[in-house]
């Protein structure tokens, strides 16, 4: 089975970063709050899998417009980027509890030579974006048909059914 990495070696330094951010923000400023609310890093949950034809990965990004969502291939590269934006219809203080994500994604992914990267599909549906990679033509697997010659076996068994022949 390929299996497809996600390689991000900065993020914990992002996240490192926005917590000091948001700690050394001004708090009575309108900016300040809306910002500690809304802005964060997150990275949605991927399922891959893979069967003999495709590649397919399954992003929860539920809330999020399709024309906020960036997908690309880039040096043998999946990327996919987008934002989750905060509602501003509540208003900050009528919130009890804050535990959806807001803000930017990035997620990047390292596809095996086997993809082929001309074919590729994206759709959005539901919360849920699917990504399907095929696979080059060489890289499927081929059943190759074993053929077995009844006419060699034939001969072989009327020469057996002789006997061993005498030498003089």
């Amino acid at each position: 089975m390929t299996l497809l990495t996600r390689w991000d070696p900065f993020r914990e330094f992002i996240t490192l970063q926005d917590r000091m951010n948001r700690l050394l923000r001004d708090p009575r400023g309108p900016e300040g709050q809306d910002e500690s609310l809304t802005t964060t890093a997150f990275a949605p949950p991927v399922d891959i899998y893979e069967d003999e034809h495709n590649v397919t990965l399954k992003i929860e990004v539920p809330g999020i417009d399709e024309k906020d969502i960036d997908v690309r291939i880039e040096n043998n590269t999946l990327t996919v980027h987008g934002e989750r934006k905060f509602e501003k219809e509540e208003k900050e203080e009528n919130y009890r509890r804050v535990e959806r994500q807001y803000g930017s994604f990035t997620r990047t992914f390292t596809l095996p030579n086997t993809v082929d990267q001309e074919s590729v599909q994206a759709d959005y549906d539901k919360g849920v974006l699917k990504i399907k990679l095929a696979k080059k033509e060489e890289a499927k697997p081929k059943q190759i048909k074993v053929n077995v010659n009844s006419e060699k076996q034939g001969t072989q068994k009327t020469l057996e059914s002789k006997g061993p022949s005498k030498v003089a």
